[in-house]
């Protein structure tokens, strides 16, 4: 899973990369789940964070801001 300190620090590229590999992953983990393979069911909803982490970096950059307050 990826913590959002090192998504800020991946380039556009590996975001791309590591939001194809969360979403493949959040399908392989579902399959699993739907056919009681899937030991740990937390896993579904880690991988739904890290998407969700992914995503809002990939939005941050295209609005051209940064999530950190100025002081």
């Amino acid at each position: 899973m990826i913590d959002i300190v090192k998504a800020r620090s991946m380039s556009d590229a590996e975001l791309v990369q590591a939001l194809t590999d969360a979403k493949r992953d959040l399908w392989q983990a579902r399959f699993e789940l739907s056919t009681r393979q899937l030991k740990d069911t937390s896993v579904v909803a880690k991988t739904r964070k890290s998407i969700a982490r992914l995503l809002m970096v990939i939005a941050e950059r295209q609005a051209g801001g940064s999530s950190e307050v100025a002081r």
